[in-house]
Parts: structure tokens; C-alpha cells; sequence
């Protein structure tokens, strides 16, 4: 499995923090440079990671994708994702940390980390996705991706109704915004496509 990380707007500072806060080493990771090319294009994103790919064993299928997005850098993400995945590649996920107002569907799985209860519930509108995570008490925007080891909230699981206002707070579960990414690391790097990858 291979990261794909895709800042917003801001410093590259900010995404290196990022990395050093979720406190884990993360293998094959490409970071967008959102410095240089807009993060919210989708098609500068997938140029980004068909290059990568052209350096790869010609007789290797390319890995399966985890896109770990914040900001401008969901609007790209997701689309390269669903680009990604029509062309024939795989999509294990897409992270959309505080992607608010961006709709996310796709034929694989999303999870939205936010940083705060409002943005969370009304992002969730437009595609709850599968688990996931709002900091409370709230964090600064910017404060999300710099340090999720400091962002305490409440890793919200999946359920038929969870994004009712009763059901979700019987469906939680206190961590942080690093743990919940953790968790979804280990989830998703353990799962029996990725191995299958990891044996060719």
C-alpha cells in the first residue's frame, strides 16, 4: 500500500509536523507538492502519482492507494481517487481531514476527521462516509494537521443511523485525531488485498 498525503493551502511545515505527530513511521509515502501545484485539482494530483508509478517494476501492479487528505487537498484527493480507481487502479481510502463543504462519495472507503462538532455533522451531509473522528473540545483548523496528537475527540463508528442526534453519541469512543488515523492505518495496510500485494 502506498500513502498519498495532499496537503491544503499552508506551509509544508505544517504537513512535516503533521507526519511527526501521527507518531508512526508510514511506508511509501508521497506527499503532494501543494506548494507548487494546486491541491485542489484532481488532475495535477493523478499526473503526481502516475509519475511515481512510472518508476515502479513495469511487471508489478501498482499498489493500492490510501489518500490521507486535509482542506483544499480533499477536493483533489477525492477526485484523483475516483480517477484513480476508474482507470483500473485500487483505492484502500480516503482520509478528508476537515474537508468541510466538499461532497465525498466513492466506491471505497471515506472517513472524515474534523475539527470540530460542527463542521463534522453538516460536512456529513454531503456523504457521512464510514467511521470517523471530530475533535471536542474543538481545535484550530490549522491545529488539526499540525499536531492530531493533541486534537482529543471522538472516533464516531458507522452504524444504520449513526448521524442522528441520539445515535451517535452511543456509537464513540474517546481517542485522538492521531490514534483514529493510526487505527485506520493498521486497518487497512492488514487487509487481506494488501498482503496478497505484498507477496507478488
Amino acid at each position: 500500500m502506498r500513502v498519498i498525503i495532499c496537503p491544503g493551502i499552508h506551509s509544508v511545515d505544517l504537513t512535516n509536523q503533521f507526519l511527526a505527530g501521527l507518531g508512526q513511521r508510514l511506508p511509501q509515502v508521497l506527499v503532494f507538492p501543494a506548494a507548487q501545484l494546486p491541491p485542489y485539482s484532481p488532475l495535477h494530483l493523478l499526473k503526481f502519482i502516475q509519475a511515481a508509478n512510472s518508476k515502479t517494476e513495469p511487471s508489478q501492479p501498482p499498489p493500492p492507494l490510501l489518500f490521507i487528505a486535509f482542506s483544499a487537498g480533499v477536493v483533489g484527493a477525492i477526485g484523483a481517487a475516483r480517477l484513480w480507481q476508474r482507470s483500473g487502479g485500487r483505492v484502500k481510502a480516503v482520509l478528508a481531514i476537515d474537508g468541510w463543504g466538499v461532497p465525498l462519495y466513492g466506491d471505497f472507503p471515506i472517513h472524515r476527521i474534523s475539527h470540530d462538532s460542527f463542521t463534522h455533522w453538516t460536512s456529513a451531509r454531503l456523504g457521512a462516509g464510514q467511521d470517523s473522528f471530530y475533535a471536542d473540545p474543538a481545535v484550530g483548523h490549522l491545529d488539526l494537521w499540525r499536531s492530531p496528537q493533541t486534537a482529543d475527540g471522538w472516533w464516531v463508528r458507522q452504524s444504520g443511523n449513526s448521524f442522528s442526534g441520539n445515535s451517535f453519541r452511543r456509537d464513540r469512543t474517546a481517542t485522538t485525531a492521531a490514534e483514529f488515523i493510526g487505527m485506520l492505518f493498521s486497518r487497512y495496510s492488514c487487509s487481506h488485498e494488501d498482503q496478497a500485494y505484498e507477496s507478488n
